[in-house]
């Protein structure tokens, strides 16, 4: 049944070698129950029921990937996006409109974005603007977002703190949860270096295992329990998120998703060697996977779902099939049952994970053409923009706006589409309406 259901044979592999794989996909991912909630948790909402949102919606949109596309690439809430959820677009409501639970109209605008992108995918549109959206954009932003998650794990460290005068410095090394955070950076970037499976989510059961004997952690009473999720389940505000000054926000969703999925699925595509004359056959299957899981996502309770690149883990191991997603899916459904677990967790425990998650974002640079100052500007000005104005938003409109200005000064305007133009113009107006 599962040789016809997955077309093992055709695709030269069998039920052992796809659950290996899908272990090794977890294992290497299983990072994300303690990262994610933490850092949705600094927006307001509650650990419990970030934790369950995040266990399902990883499950149904990777079982839609796998049912669906047959591919063995697992979805979660995407990191980066997070992060532009819980540090930008949270305090951002709250600051504007002045809403205690900013947190809800933020979930609207991921469950719009969500929809938009179902639309688009059926439409065969999402293909059409990523193709039209320059690579030095792309990069930049990506390389952006890998800055400011490190920036945060830096943060919740205390390796970096505040400072009046040069508005950040080194923090005190000396404390206590400072250096084990430090401890937990060295450790797991030793074991990332020999390759250890699994080596971010060691380094954080490490340090957690340190903390307890030095009384820096509350150990919990049980282990096993099924984490309360009436405080996010269907809490979105969508009518909230409709508003007209919300718009420029649901794009950011829209925009950042869409090139870290289509990115993903194209790196780990041509890894497995699923690309077929530089096409992945079947992309708008798995584009409806994240497009639904991040809908699915929204209304559970946690931020845009999206393609993660650990799925090369698996595909390492020798998975081909959509049965290595059912594997991982499996796992994390049952990973429910450990929430108190993932609630001791630590943040100095978890910071080495995004300070690394980082550095791995950062890799993109190098497809960036540094000689090339018409494509090395726009995509430096929006990678640096992001942590420094401590906006995703912000980096992308820069982006927008130079890159089609500085191509038209040196005479290259056709070299840019219409589409950019337009999206420039969007964002200068944006910069207007603030400044005014």
């Amino acid at each position: 049944m599962l040789d016809r259901l997955f077309h093992l044979s055709q695709n030269k592999t069998d039920v052992r070698t796809e659950v290996m794989a899908g272990l090794a996909t977890f294992m290497t991912m299983a990072y994300v129950l303690f990262v994610h909630p933490q850092i949705l948790a600094d927006a307001g909402m509650d650990f419990e029921g970030v934790l369950f949102a995040t266990c399902v919606a990883t499950a149904v949109a990777t079982l839609i990937m796998a049912f669906g596309a047959n591919y063995p690439f697992a979805l979660a809430p995407g990191m980066g996006l997070n992060a532009y959820f819980a540090y930008t677009a949270v305090p951002w409501i709250a600051k504007t409109f002045g809403i205690g639970q900013a947190w809800r109209i933020a979930l609207g605008a991921v469950f719009i974005s969500g929809c938009i992108f179902i639309f688009l995918t059926f439409s065969r549109i999402r293909v059409m603007i990523i193709n039209a959206v320059p690579e030095a954009i792309k990069v930049g932003i990506a390389a952006g977002i890998g800055i400011f998650i490190a920036m945060m794990g830096l943060q919740k460290a205390g390796i970096v703190v505040r400072s009046d005068a040069t508005m950040v410095t080194l923090g005190h090394i000396r404390n206590p949860e400072t250096l084990l955070a430090i401890l937990g950076l060295l450790l797991t970037g030793m074991m990332m270096a020999r390759r250890m499976r699994g080596a971010i989510l060691f380094g954080i059961l490490i340090v957690t295992l340190i903390a307890i004997p030095l009384g820096m952690v509350d150990v919990p009473r049980r282990i096993f329990k099924i984490p309360e999720f009436r405080s996010t389940f269907l809490a979105l505000d969508i009518p909230g998120a409709l508003r007209i000054g919300l718009l420029n926000m649901i794009f950011v969703f829209l925009f950042i998703d869409l090139f870290d999925t289509m990115g993903t699925l194209v790196g780990i595509g041509e890894r497995g060697g699923f690309m077929v004359r530089g096409e992945l056959p079947r992309a708008n299957r798995a584009l409806l996977a994240d497009a639904s899981g991040t809908v699915v996502g929204s209304l559970l309770g946690t931020s845009t779902v999206t393609t993660y690149i650990e799925s090369a883990a698996g595909i390492s191991e020798g998975g081909r099939t959509g049965l290595t997603g059912v594997v991982v899916a499996i796992l994390f459904l049952a990973s429910l049952v450990i929430s108190p677990i993932a609630m001791m967790i630590p943040p100095f425990a978890t910071a080495p994970a995004l300070i690394l998650i980082g550095s791995l974002m950062m890799a993109v640079v190098g497809r960036i053409r540094w000689q090339e100052p018409d494509e090395a500007i726009p995509a430096f000005l929006t990678m640096i923009a992001v942590p420094l104005t401590y906006s995703i938003a912000n980096g992308l409109a820069l982006g927008f706006i130079t890159y089609p200005l500085i191509k038209a000064f040196s005479g290259r305007w056709r070299e840019v589409s219409l589409i950019v133009y337009i999206l420039a113009g969007l964002f200068i107006v944006r910069f207007a309406m603030l400044t005014f």
